[in-house]
């Protein structure tokens, strides 16, 4: 190749251009590569403390999920033994996980492909206490007949030994209130 003055002046500009974008990707480059760093750099501390309206949260849907496989122990390991259940029916509260247990076996006993879904849940947290709120809708089975719900429950809660344990369950059905039918599907 003969180096002329156009010649001279293309590679000039080549390597400047060239120079230019190894400066840019550097300068992109170097925080990136500098944060990185200082993530691997700091050590996350041995045992964080896990904020306790999340380990609520965790709380309620184990025992939901316990619930709807009827898992009567797992189920067990999230009430206390003094827990009062308040139910949508006209009837006395429920006082004590023995006298519970025999109402939710009975009245899951009939219950077939159950699917409950919550949300809206809002947790609050202070010293040995929670309380949870949150919304539902169950699909199931009873008795052959397929039925949707949908209702809201309350569950207050005490710091037992290190335990999260439900003392307080409400739960009511929202009346006339199905489900949101998907669209396309007949009403």
């Amino acid at each position: 190749m003969l180096l002329t003055h156009s010649n001279l002046r293309r590679y000039v500009n080549l390597r400047t251009l060239a120079l230019l974008a190894a400066a840019f990707l550097l300068a992109i480059a170097a925080p990136v590569h500098a944060q990185k760093t200082k993530i691997k750099q700091v050590p996350e501390p041995p045992s964080a403390p896990v904020a306790a309206n999340h380990v609520v949260d965790l709380v309620i849907a184990q025992m939901l999920g316990a619930w709807q496989v009827g898992d009567v122990e797992k189920m067990h390991k999230f009430y206390a033994d003094d827990v009062l259940v308040v139910s949508e029916a006209w009837q006395p509260p429920i006082y004590t996980w023995a006298n519970y247990l025999p109402a939710y076996q009975s009245q899951h006993s009939r219950m077939f492909a159950i699917h409950l879904e919550r949300t809206n849940t809002v947790i609050r947290v202070k010293d040995n206490f929670a309380w949870a709120t949150y919304q539902w809708e169950l699909t199931t089975t009873v008795d052959g007949n397929k039925i949707a719900a949908r209702g809201d429950t309350t569950l207050v809660f005490e710091k037992r030994d290190g335990n999260w344990l439900i003392v307080l369950n409400h739960t009511a059905v929202t009346p006339d209130a199905a489900p949101a039918q998907k669209s396309g599907t007949p009403q």
